[in-house]
């Protein structure tokens, strides 16, 4: 049954519908206490997350045994340990509490590259042993990715994809059609890679950075150098020989932004968050 509805209505109720979705699903980033919309439920990702993880085990070719698989796996102990005591010394709530973490070490040596799923399920590529060389360096690149877990990144990626998609569809049925048949055109979805390039990738920008920030804290509190990040990202750019895309392009920052912002956390981090002491 279709309900005929005056349009300023419905402008109206749609509206309200939207502010109340999104007031309830705000929440603070731990830690750098940025507002962030969660209303994907964080249980749900975690379940699909280690479904796609064993998938993934079962695919990839596995480094099951050796020193660099049991370093991985002594860093990420030592950082899940600071992480839960550091929130548990400050009486707030640990982001952790429900991860169950895991970490696979998987041989490809064309990827350089670390992550962390939502949950706390790990996997580093041997591929980037040869930009971190040394345990500092893998425990920056690991505390980076599970600050993306900590921070709730993915839920919150997820949840602002929702909006967005929701916004543009209620956009399009109050122009009478106008960004469907832009879209018919151009032959391209024109909306979606305005959003992409002016919403959703400084969006992950900002994710990256704040990553970058947690992940520095999270190795000082576990007791390693922060200071072999920069270096770190210097063997990046190296290794990419300039081959990055423009910024506004990408959802990471360029290195040397990155190095620029590192170096001017780097001493306030060191002073601030020291090697936590496990009670």
């Amino acid at each position: 049954m279709y309900i005929l509805m005056d349009r300023r209505k419905f402008i109206q109720y749609v509206g309200c519908g939207c502010c109340g979705f999104v007031i309830n699903g705000c929440s603070n980033v731990p830690i750098t206490d940025r507002k962030q919309l969660r209303i994907i439920p964080e249980s749900k990702l975690n379940a699909q997350a280690a479904q796609i993880y064993e998938k993934i085990k079962e695919k990839e070719k596995l480094i099951k045994d050796g020193n660099t698989i049991t370093q991985i796996k002594e860093i990420g102990k030592k950082m899940e340990n600071s992480i839960s005591e550091y929130f548990y010394q400050s009486n707030l709530n640990d982001p952790t509490s429900q991860f169950q973490w895991e970490y696979i070490l998987i041989e490809n040596k064309k990827m350089k590259n670390a992550w962390c799923m939502p949950g706390g399920k790990i996997a580093v590529y041997s591929g980037i042993l040869d930009i971190t060389k040394n345990a500092d360096g893998l425990a920056a690149v690991m505390g980076h990715e599970i600050a993306h877990a900590v921070a709730k990144h993915s839920v919150e990626r997820a949840s602002r994809g929702v909006l967005v998609n929701a916004t543009v569809q209620i956009t399009d049925i109050l122009t009478g059609g106008k960004i469907s048949q832009v879209n018919r055109t151009t032959g391209m979805d024109t909306v979606g890679l305005l959003a992409k390039l002016g919403i959703m990738n400084p969006f992950n920008r900002k994710q990256e950075s704040e990553a970058d920030y947690l992940g520095l804290i999270f190795s000082s509190l576990s007791g390693y150098d922060i200071r072999e990040t920069t270096k770190i990202w210097e063997r990046m750019k190296e290794a990419n020989k300039g081959k990055e895309p423009p910024e506004f392009m990408s959802t990471h920052p360029s290195s040397s932004n990155r190095i620029k912002q590192i170096n001017e956390w780097m001493n306030k981090i060191i002073i601030d968050y020291p090697p936590i002491k496990i009670s």
